[in-house]
């Protein structure tokens, strides 16, 4: 039954070894981004810095692509927080707004201070702010400002302070892997290995506050759900029956996971109650029923079943069970996931024999093919439903992508020694 089923539920492309980090690429952006000009931050105490603030603001606007930085060459002045800012130098390098900044290191810890000016309007977008931290949260204030400039300018949500989960496999030998959980920055900054097995990991997933992640894994080479609180490391089993036990999904609440249990011999979906390990059965039919995530209001679960004769999506209705189609155009469409909103659905499908990141929206039906890459697979929406990443492929290796929910911005995290898949994007934790 195992192998038969697993190439439907769990596919898992392993590859060549390498090292953690992500790297961005930027493949494709808005057409009319705006320009942005982040002055290098002026340092006002002896020592230096591990991070280049100035740079880690300007690459998270322009991975958005939603922005494009201007050189740095090309500015006529550096200003700080207490500098006259003359305008006309930045509107002479086509400069739309000017991020001034500055460090300084003391007895307290860290003091950052920071500016956004609009250069056409001549004037500050909002007041100078003045930002405390301790001398290793550098990073998190650069993804805090990079979050204040990108709702200043767009109105929306900045997604620099989230966190992504994915699994790396390193492959030396057929019998020689290992395969790793983990956890970094939305930029794939400061990677940490928060598990680590020689089997394969798979389906990890976010709990609603982000203190806790779910996934598969293969401890004591028998399949199993598990809890994770990341806090302590405190590991907790949720199911390990003999069969399939995969792609668990938190409730919006966080106190249920709904996951894909073979017990009774069929896969079929499963709530389990965290808190006392009851286990609801939800479905029971004949055909394979996996892949499920919960709508936003936890009314109803979105899941991929073949009781179409091929992958489709249906959704279920909690309280009552009933369930209904919800995908008709294409031989196979699966690994469907809610936007925030709950207006639309993104999911894996197929054309001419490729595999594509979609999206469709519940009312109207329409669905728009947001990738052009082959054999995505394994969409997670941000938690301000602008983007999207999910896994793909390049050179028989596996790497990550990013793409906007128009598919207008595209933009690649590919690894350059490590295959990697199976992206989980954080909620937002404040």
């Amino acid at each position: 039954m195992m192998k038969k089923i697993l190439p439907f539920v769990i596919a898992f492309l392993v590859a060549m070894p390498v090292r953690a980090e992500l790297v961005i690429e930027i493949t494709r952006g808005v057409e009319n981004p705006f320009k942005i000009a982040v002055v290098p931050f002026r340092v006002k105490s002896a020592g230096a810095f591990d991070a280049d603030l100035a740079r880690l603001i300007e690459s998270n606007l322009e991975r958005s692509g939603q922005f494009v930085r201007v050189r740095r060459e090309t500015m006529l002045s550096l200003p700080g927080p207490d500098d006259q800012i003359f305008y006309r130098d930045w509107r002479a390098i086509d400069s739309e707004y000017t991020v001034v900044g500055s460090l300084e290191r003391g007895n307290q810890g860290l003091i950052v201070r920071f500016g956004l000016y609009d250069v056409y309007g001549e004037k500050l977008v909002f007041p100078m702010e003045r930002i405390p931290g301790e001398i290793d949260s550098l990073r998190d204030i650069g993804h805090y400002i990079s979050d204040r400039i990108y709702e200043a300018l767009t109105g929306l949500k900045g997604i620099f302070s989230t966190r992504l989960l994915y699994v790396s496999a390193e492959r030396r030998s057929e019998k020689d892997q290992t395969f790793k959980l983990i956890l970094s920055d939305a930029d794939g900054g400061r990677p940490q290995t928060i598990f680590q097995s020689s089997e394969p990991i798979l389906s990890p997933a976010w709990s609603p506050d982000g203190s806790r992640v779910a996934y598969m894994s293969f401890r004591g080479k028998r399949a199993g759900i598990y809890v994770q609180t990341l806090a302590t490391g405190e590991i907790q089993k949720v199911s390990d029956f003999p069969g399939l036990n995969s792609a668990p999904s938190f409730s919006p609440d966080g106190r249920k996971l709904v996951l894909t249990l073979s017990r009774d011999g069929n896969p079929e979906l499963y709530v389990a109650n965290l808190r006392t390990g009851q286990l609801d059965r939800m479905t029971n039919h004949f055909a394979i029923d996996t892949e499920a995530s919960w709508s936003p209001d936890g009314r109803s679960i979105l899941f991929t079943s073949s009781r179409g004769g091929k992958p489709q999506l249906y959704m279920m209705n909690v309280s009552d069970k009933t369930v209904k189609r919800v995908t008709f155009d294409g031989d196979y469409n699966s690994n469907g996931a809610f936007t925030p909103d709950g207006e639309s659905i993104v999911f894996v499908h197929r054309t001419n024999d490729r595999f594509h990141i979609a999206r469709m929206n519940l009312k109207t039906r329409e669905i728009r093919i947001l990738t052009e890459t082959d054999l995505d697979e394994s969409p997670s929406v941000a938690p301000n439903g602008t983007m999207l990443i999910y896994a793909t492929s390049s050179e028989g290796r596996g790497l990550l992508g990013l793409v906007s929910m128009d598919g207008r911005v595209r933009v690649r995290l590919p690894s350059a020694s490590e295959s990697v898949r199976e992206p989980a994007w954080s909620p937002f934790f404040n």
